[in-house]
Protein backbone atom coordinates (compact mmCIF):
# COMPACT_ATOMS: atom_id res chain seq x y z
CA UNK A 1 0.00 0.00 0.00
CA UNK A 2 1.56 3.80 -0.94
CA UNK A 3 2.38 5.48 1.99
CA UNK A 4 2.25 8.85 1.78
CA UNK A 5 6.11 10.08 1.51
CA UNK A 6 5.63 7.62 -1.51
CA UNK A 7 2.57 9.54 -2.74
CA UNK A 8 4.40 12.92 -2.32
CA UNK A 9 7.35 11.32 -4.45
CA UNK A 10 5.61 10.26 -6.74
CA UNK A 11 3.05 13.24 -7.36
CA UNK A 12 6.58 15.37 -7.76
CA UNK A 13 7.82 12.75 -10.47
CA UNK A 14 4.79 13.47 -12.51
CA UNK A 15 5.15 17.48 -11.95
CA UNK A 16 8.24 17.20 -13.46
CA UNK A 17 7.03 15.51 -16.80
CA UNK A 18 4.26 18.03 -16.52
CA UNK A 19 6.31 21.03 -16.97
CA UNK A 20 9.34 19.39 -18.97
CA UNK A 21 6.21 19.24 -21.99
CA UNK A 22 4.94 22.00 -23.44
CA UNK A 23 1.26 22.57 -21.69
CA UNK A 24 -0.96 24.21 -24.66
CA UNK A 25 -4.46 23.84 -22.23
CA UNK A 26 -2.57 25.78 -19.61
CA UNK A 27 -3.21 30.11 -20.77
CA UNK A 28 -0.98 32.52 -19.29
CA UNK A 29 -1.47 35.06 -16.65
CA UNK A 30 -1.95 37.69 -19.43
CA UNK A 31 -4.86 35.90 -21.62
CA UNK A 32 -7.24 35.32 -17.97
CA UNK A 33 -10.10 37.60 -17.97
CA UNK A 34 -10.27 39.47 -15.11
CA UNK A 35 -13.99 38.95 -14.47
CA UNK A 36 -14.27 40.12 -10.66
CA UNK A 37 -13.94 43.99 -10.68
CA UNK A 38 -11.32 44.93 -8.47
CA UNK A 39 -9.19 42.02 -9.18
CA UNK A 40 -6.48 41.09 -11.34
CA UNK A 41 -4.61 37.87 -12.36
CA UNK A 42 -1.61 37.06 -10.88
CA UNK A 43 -1.07 33.24 -12.00
CA UNK A 44 -3.30 30.30 -13.58
CA UNK A 45 -6.27 30.57 -11.38
CA UNK A 46 -5.55 33.07 -9.32
CA UNK A 47 -6.47 37.06 -8.68
CA UNK A 48 -4.76 39.18 -6.48
CA UNK A 49 -7.04 42.65 -5.37
CA UNK A 50 -4.98 45.36 -2.86
CA UNK A 51 -7.02 47.29 -0.73
CA UNK A 52 -7.11 50.10 1.95
CA UNK A 53 -8.91 50.26 5.41
CA UNK A 54 -9.22 52.46 7.86
CA UNK A 55 -8.55 51.59 11.19
CA UNK A 56 -8.55 53.61 14.28
CA UNK A 57 -5.74 52.25 15.59
CA UNK A 58 -3.77 55.65 16.95
CA UNK A 59 -0.28 53.98 17.59
CA UNK A 60 2.89 55.16 17.44
CA UNK A 61 5.62 53.17 15.89
CA UNK A 62 7.38 52.05 19.06
CA UNK A 63 6.83 49.13 20.97
CA UNK A 64 6.45 49.36 24.85
CA UNK A 65 8.87 46.79 26.57
CA UNK A 66 5.93 44.97 28.45
CA UNK A 67 4.78 43.23 24.87
CA UNK A 68 6.66 40.55 25.18
CA UNK A 69 4.98 39.51 28.51
CA UNK A 70 1.45 39.75 26.88
CA UNK A 71 2.91 38.24 24.24
CA UNK A 72 5.55 35.06 24.77
CA UNK A 73 5.88 35.03 21.24
CA UNK A 74 7.92 37.80 20.75
CA UNK A 75 10.26 37.36 23.78
CA UNK A 76 13.89 37.87 22.79
CA UNK A 77 12.52 40.13 19.30
CA UNK A 78 14.43 43.29 19.53
CA UNK A 79 14.07 46.24 17.78
CA UNK A 80 10.47 45.82 16.63
CA UNK A 81 7.95 48.64 14.90
CA UNK A 82 4.83 48.07 13.62
CA UNK A 83 6.25 48.06 10.01
CA UNK A 84 7.18 44.77 11.06
CA UNK A 85 3.83 42.95 11.03
CA UNK A 86 1.98 41.35 8.76
CA UNK A 87 -1.25 39.93 9.77
CA UNK A 88 -2.61 36.73 7.86
CA UNK A 89 -5.36 34.69 7.43
CA UNK A 90 -6.54 32.06 5.30
CA UNK A 91 -10.30 30.78 3.95
CA UNK A 92 -10.20 26.81 3.43
CA UNK A 93 -12.40 24.34 2.07
CA UNK A 94 -12.50 22.52 5.37
CA UNK A 95 -12.68 23.55 8.79
CA UNK A 96 -10.75 21.18 10.14
CA UNK A 97 -7.66 20.68 8.36
CA UNK A 98 -6.37 17.44 7.07
CA UNK A 99 -4.79 16.56 3.24
CA UNK A 100 -7.83 17.26 1.37
CA UNK A 101 -8.19 21.15 3.16
CA UNK A 102 -7.41 23.27 0.52
CA UNK A 103 -6.85 27.06 0.89
CA UNK A 104 -8.67 29.37 -1.52
CA UNK A 105 -8.29 32.90 -0.54
CA UNK A 106 -5.41 34.65 1.55
CA UNK A 107 -5.11 37.92 2.71
CA UNK A 108 -2.07 40.06 4.07
CA UNK A 109 -2.56 42.74 6.09
CA UNK A 110 0.57 45.99 6.92
CA UNK A 111 -0.08 48.85 9.56
CA UNK A 112 1.34 52.44 8.35
CA UNK A 113 2.12 55.14 10.15
CA UNK A 114 -1.10 57.02 9.58
CA UNK A 115 -3.24 54.30 10.95
CA UNK A 116 -4.33 52.90 7.70
CA UNK A 117 -4.07 48.98 6.92
CA UNK A 118 -2.94 48.13 3.06
CA UNK A 119 -4.50 44.82 2.75
CA UNK A 120 -3.24 42.23 -0.23
CA UNK A 121 -5.73 39.09 -1.10
CA UNK A 122 -5.23 36.41 -3.43
CA UNK A 123 -8.12 34.32 -4.70
CA UNK A 124 -7.62 30.77 -5.90
CA UNK A 125 -10.58 29.96 -8.96
CA UNK A 126 -10.03 26.46 -9.35
CA UNK A 127 -8.00 23.27 -7.90
CA UNK A 128 -5.52 23.76 -11.38
CA UNK A 129 -4.36 26.92 -10.07
CA UNK A 130 -3.18 26.32 -6.67
CA UNK A 131 0.29 25.93 -7.83
CA UNK A 132 0.04 29.33 -9.04
CA UNK A 133 -2.02 30.89 -5.89
CA UNK A 134 0.83 28.94 -3.60
CA UNK A 135 3.83 30.74 -5.48
CA UNK A 136 2.01 34.39 -5.30
CA UNK A 137 0.97 34.00 -1.35
CA UNK A 138 4.45 32.99 -0.30
CA UNK A 139 6.01 35.53 -1.82
CA UNK A 140 4.21 37.52 1.32
CA UNK A 141 6.30 35.45 3.72
CA UNK A 142 9.79 37.08 4.43
CA UNK A 143 12.45 36.59 6.88
CA UNK A 144 12.20 40.23 8.02
CA UNK A 145 8.31 40.06 8.72
CA UNK A 146 7.11 38.97 11.74
CA UNK A 147 3.41 37.09 10.93
CA UNK A 148 0.74 37.58 13.06
CA UNK A 149 -2.37 35.40 12.86
CA UNK A 150 -5.42 33.89 15.37
CA UNK A 151 -5.03 30.40 15.96
CA UNK A 152 -2.47 30.32 13.14
CA UNK A 153 -0.33 28.23 14.79
CA UNK A 154 -2.68 25.27 14.89
CA UNK A 155 -4.58 25.69 12.10
CA UNK A 156 -3.50 28.25 8.93
CA UNK A 157 0.31 27.89 8.75
CA UNK A 158 -0.68 23.38 9.20
CA UNK A 159 -3.20 24.04 6.25
CA UNK A 160 -0.46 26.05 4.06
CA UNK A 161 2.54 23.98 4.90
CA UNK A 162 0.46 20.59 3.60
CA UNK A 163 -0.47 22.18 0.60
CA UNK A 164 2.97 22.98 -0.19
CA UNK A 165 4.22 19.70 0.09
CA UNK A 166 1.31 18.21 -1.77
CA UNK A 167 2.43 20.11 -4.59
CA UNK A 168 5.92 19.84 -3.96
CA UNK A 169 7.13 23.34 -3.11
CA UNK A 170 9.30 24.09 0.15
CA UNK A 171 7.03 25.45 3.15
CA UNK A 172 8.17 28.97 4.23
CA UNK A 173 10.06 29.41 7.29
CA UNK A 174 8.55 32.63 9.18
CA UNK A 175 8.54 34.77 12.57
CA UNK A 176 5.03 33.24 13.67
CA UNK A 177 3.14 35.46 16.38
CA UNK A 178 -0.31 33.97 17.07
CA UNK A 179 -2.30 36.52 19.40
CA UNK A 180 -4.90 33.05 20.28
CA UNK A 181 -3.53 32.63 23.66
CA UNK A 182 -3.13 36.64 24.98
CA UNK A 183 -6.57 36.94 24.18
CA UNK A 184 -7.27 33.77 26.13
CA UNK A 185 -5.09 35.32 29.38
CA UNK A 186 -6.96 38.89 28.73
CA UNK A 187 -10.41 38.27 27.89
CA UNK A 188 -11.70 34.35 28.31
CA UNK A 189 -12.74 34.51 31.94
CA UNK A 190 -14.87 37.92 31.04
CA UNK A 191 -16.44 36.94 27.19
CA UNK A 192 -15.80 33.26 27.99
CA UNK A 193 -15.89 32.26 24.16
CA UNK A 194 -12.38 33.74 23.00
CA UNK A 195 -13.52 33.66 19.14
CA UNK A 196 -11.61 36.10 17.20
CA UNK A 197 -15.24 37.65 16.12
CA UNK A 198 -16.72 37.92 19.70
CA UNK A 199 -13.42 39.67 21.18
CA UNK A 200 -14.00 41.82 18.04
CA UNK A 201 -17.60 42.63 19.42
CA UNK A 202 -17.93 42.37 22.73
CA UNK A 203 -14.42 43.89 23.54
CA UNK A 204 -13.32 46.10 20.79
CA UNK A 205 -16.97 47.14 19.34
CA UNK A 206 -16.15 46.30 16.57
CA UNK A 207 -19.87 45.93 14.29
CA UNK A 208 -19.98 43.00 11.55
CA UNK A 209 -23.59 41.78 12.21
CA UNK A 210 -23.68 42.36 8.16
CA UNK A 211 -20.73 39.99 7.83
CA UNK A 212 -20.70 36.53 6.03
CA UNK A 213 -19.87 33.75 8.56
CA UNK A 214 -16.45 31.98 7.61
CA UNK A 215 -18.16 28.63 8.82
CA UNK A 216 -19.65 29.22 5.35
CA UNK A 217 -16.34 29.94 3.42
CA UNK A 218 -16.46 26.19 1.89
CA UNK A 219 -19.77 25.80 0.73
CA UNK A 220 -19.38 29.13 -0.95
CA UNK A 221 -16.40 28.75 -2.93
CA UNK A 222 -17.84 25.13 -3.72
CA UNK A 223 -20.50 26.74 -4.80
CA UNK A 224 -19.08 29.26 -7.35
CA UNK A 225 -17.08 26.26 -9.09
CA UNK A 226 -20.00 24.93 -9.84
CA UNK A 227 -22.11 28.24 -11.09
CA UNK A 228 -19.48 30.58 -11.70
CA UNK A 229 -21.88 33.26 -9.81
CA UNK A 230 -18.92 35.04 -7.92
CA UNK A 231 -21.59 37.87 -5.64
CA UNK A 232 -21.46 35.37 -2.32
CA UNK A 233 -17.33 35.24 -3.50
CA UNK A 234 -16.93 38.27 -2.79
CA UNK A 235 -18.91 38.40 0.21
CA UNK A 236 -16.13 36.05 2.03
CA UNK A 237 -13.48 37.88 0.56
CA UNK A 238 -14.31 40.93 2.64
CA UNK A 239 -15.51 38.87 5.75
CA UNK A 240 -11.67 37.98 5.07
CA UNK A 241 -10.36 41.44 4.82
CA UNK A 242 -12.53 42.10 8.09
CA UNK A 243 -10.65 39.01 10.14
CA UNK A 244 -7.88 41.02 9.23
CA UNK A 245 -8.68 44.44 10.38
CA UNK A 246 -10.33 43.24 13.34
CA UNK A 247 -6.63 41.01 14.20
CA UNK A 248 -4.70 44.35 13.31
CA UNK A 249 -7.06 45.67 15.89
CA UNK A 250 -6.71 43.00 18.50
CA UNK A 251 -2.93 43.37 18.69
CA UNK A 252 -3.49 47.13 19.12
CA UNK A 253 -5.43 46.65 21.96
CA UNK A 254 -2.74 44.15 23.01
CA UNK A 255 -0.38 46.88 23.09
CA UNK A 256 -2.27 49.94 24.64
CA UNK A 257 -2.85 47.51 27.73
CA UNK A 258 1.01 46.55 27.23
CA UNK A 259 2.18 50.46 27.64
CA UNK A 260 -0.47 51.40 30.69
CA UNK A 261 -2.34 48.45 32.19
CA UNK A 262 -3.09 50.33 34.76
CA UNK A 263 -4.24 53.73 33.24
CA UNK A 264 -5.42 51.94 29.95
CA UNK A 265 -9.25 52.25 30.14
CA UNK A 266 -10.83 51.79 26.46
CA UNK A 267 -10.54 47.80 26.54
CA UNK A 268 -11.73 45.88 30.04
CA UNK A 269 -9.43 43.09 30.56
CA UNK A 270 -8.86 40.55 32.95
CA UNK A 271 -6.66 42.41 35.45
CA UNK A 272 -6.47 39.11 38.04
CA UNK A 273 -4.60 37.13 35.38
CA UNK A 274 -2.78 39.91 33.75
CA UNK A 275 -1.57 40.40 37.18
CA UNK A 276 -0.84 37.53 38.48
CA UNK A 277 1.23 36.23 34.93
CA UNK A 278 3.11 39.56 34.61
CA UNK A 279 4.38 38.26 38.32
CA UNK A 280 5.14 34.93 37.27
CA UNK A 281 6.96 36.04 34.03
CA UNK A 282 8.91 38.38 36.32
CA UNK A 283 9.93 35.45 38.51
CA UNK A 284 10.82 32.96 35.69
CA UNK A 285 13.26 34.90 34.04
CA UNK A 286 14.53 35.55 37.62
CA UNK A 287 14.45 31.89 39.31
CA UNK A 288 15.57 29.75 35.67
CA UNK A 289 16.49 32.01 33.20
CA UNK A 290 19.37 33.76 35.58
CA UNK A 291 18.74 36.95 33.22
CA UNK A 292 18.44 40.27 34.71
CA UNK A 293 14.91 41.85 35.24
CA UNK A 294 14.19 45.11 33.26
CA UNK A 295 13.57 47.78 36.15
CA UNK A 296 10.75 49.19 34.29
CA UNK A 297 9.02 45.85 34.35
CA UNK A 298 9.69 45.50 37.56
CA UNK A 299 7.89 48.27 38.64
CA UNK A 300 5.23 47.96 36.52
CA UNK A 301 4.23 44.40 37.70
CA UNK A 302 4.22 46.09 41.33
CA UNK A 303 1.89 48.22 40.96
CA UNK A 304 -0.05 46.44 38.83
CA UNK A 305 -0.22 43.52 41.49
CA UNK A 306 -1.23 45.79 44.39
CA UNK A 307 -3.50 47.56 42.33
CA UNK A 308 -5.59 44.18 41.75
CA UNK A 309 -5.09 43.42 45.04
CA UNK A 310 -6.67 46.63 45.90
CA UNK A 311 -9.48 46.24 43.91
CA UNK A 312 -9.65 42.85 46.18
CA UNK A 313 -9.45 40.46 43.64
CA UNK A 314 -8.42 37.64 45.92
CA UNK A 315 -5.71 35.49 44.26
CA UNK A 316 -3.86 39.16 43.68
CA UNK A 317 -3.92 40.05 47.21
CA UNK A 318 -2.80 36.79 48.57
CA UNK A 319 0.14 37.33 46.07
CA UNK A 320 0.85 40.43 46.87
CA UNK A 321 0.66 40.08 50.78
CA UNK A 322 3.17 37.08 50.36
CA UNK A 323 5.92 39.11 47.91
CA UNK A 324 5.79 41.99 50.91
CA UNK A 325 6.99 38.81 52.98
CA UNK A 326 9.49 37.59 50.58
CA UNK A 327 10.76 41.04 50.21
CA UNK A 328 11.10 41.57 53.61
CA UNK A 329 7.91 44.16 54.16
CA UNK A 330 7.19 41.83 57.17
CA UNK A 331 4.27 44.34 58.38
CA UNK A 332 2.60 44.94 55.50
CA UNK A 333 2.97 41.95 54.58
CA UNK A 334 1.40 40.27 57.72
CA UNK A 335 -1.07 42.56 57.57
CA UNK A 336 -2.35 42.03 53.98
CA UNK A 337 -2.27 38.52 54.62
CA UNK A 338 -4.51 39.08 57.96
CA UNK A 339 -6.77 40.94 55.86
CA UNK A 340 -7.38 38.28 52.94
CA UNK A 341 -7.69 35.30 55.96
CA UNK A 342 -10.54 37.62 57.37
CA UNK A 343 -12.37 38.43 54.28
CA UNK A 344 -15.08 36.82 52.37
CA UNK A 345 -12.51 35.43 49.58
CA UNK A 346 -12.86 31.79 48.97
CA UNK A 347 -12.00 29.44 51.56
CA UNK A 348 -8.75 28.08 49.75
CA UNK A 349 -7.68 31.77 49.00
CA UNK A 350 -7.90 32.35 52.78
CA UNK A 351 -6.28 29.01 53.96
CA UNK A 352 -3.03 29.61 51.78
CA UNK A 353 -2.67 33.23 53.87
CA UNK A 354 -3.19 31.21 57.08
CA UNK A 355 -0.30 29.02 56.29
CA UNK A 356 1.56 31.47 55.43
CA UNK A 357 0.76 33.80 58.50
CA UNK A 358 1.88 30.21 60.63
CA UNK A 359 4.97 29.81 58.54
CA UNK A 360 6.14 33.31 59.30
CA UNK A 361 4.98 32.76 63.25
CA UNK A 362 7.43 29.64 63.83
CA UNK A 363 9.81 30.16 61.23
CA UNK A 364 10.87 33.51 61.42
CA UNK A 365 9.08 35.05 64.94
CA UNK A 366 9.66 31.40 66.51
CA UNK A 367 6.02 32.07 68.32
CA UNK A 368 4.97 28.72 68.10
CA UNK A 369 2.10 29.67 69.79
CA UNK A 370 0.75 32.46 67.03
CA UNK A 371 1.45 29.68 64.58
CA UNK A 372 -0.62 27.50 66.13
CA UNK A 373 -3.45 29.47 65.61
CA UNK A 374 -3.53 30.21 62.94
CA UNK A 375 -2.91 26.58 62.17
CA UNK A 376 -6.89 26.05 64.23
CA UNK A 377 -8.16 28.85 62.02
CA UNK A 378 -7.10 27.24 58.93
CA UNK A 379 -8.59 23.81 59.79
CA UNK A 380 -12.14 25.26 60.34
CA UNK A 381 -12.03 25.97 56.59
CA UNK A 382 -13.73 22.94 55.51
CA UNK A 383 -14.56 24.09 52.28
CA UNK A 384 -10.89 24.46 51.11
CA UNK A 385 -10.58 20.96 50.52
CA UNK A 386 -8.49 17.73 51.93
CA UNK A 387 -5.18 18.69 50.86
CA UNK A 388 -5.66 21.83 52.85
CA UNK A 389 -7.07 20.23 55.86
CA UNK A 390 -4.38 17.58 55.49
CA UNK A 391 -1.61 19.94 55.59
CA UNK A 392 -3.28 22.00 58.91
CA UNK A 393 -3.61 18.56 60.52
CA UNK A 394 0.22 17.68 60.17
CA UNK A 395 1.55 21.57 61.45
CA UNK A 396 -0.73 20.84 64.28
CA UNK A 397 0.96 17.90 65.35
CA UNK A 398 3.76 19.52 64.69
CA UNK A 399 3.47 22.64 66.74
CA UNK A 400 1.71 21.29 69.43
CA UNK A 401 4.99 18.77 70.42
CA UNK A 402 6.82 21.76 69.85
CA UNK A 403 5.03 23.98 72.24
CA UNK A 404 4.66 20.80 74.56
Amino acid sequence: MENLRDRLKRIQEQKKNETSRVDIQRPSSDDLPVFIEGWDACGFKTLKRKITVDTPLNLHSGLPKALAILVPDLAGRNKMSLEDFVFFDLETTGLSGGAGTVAFLAAFGKIQFSGKLHITQYLLLDYPGEDDFLQAVLKEFKNERIMVSYNGKCFDSQILKTRCLMNGIKPPEYFHVDLLHPARRLWKNIINDCSQASIETQILGIDRKDDIPGALAPEIWFDFLKTGRHERLIGICDHNSADIAGLASILAAVILIAEDPIGEKKYRYDLQRLALYWREYLRRIEKYEKGLIDSELQITGDRLLRFASDKKYPHAALAYAVDQIRNGNYKEGRKKLIAVAESDFPENVKAASLRFLAIDSERRLKDFSEALEFVKQGLELKQAGAVWQSDFEKRLERLEKKIN
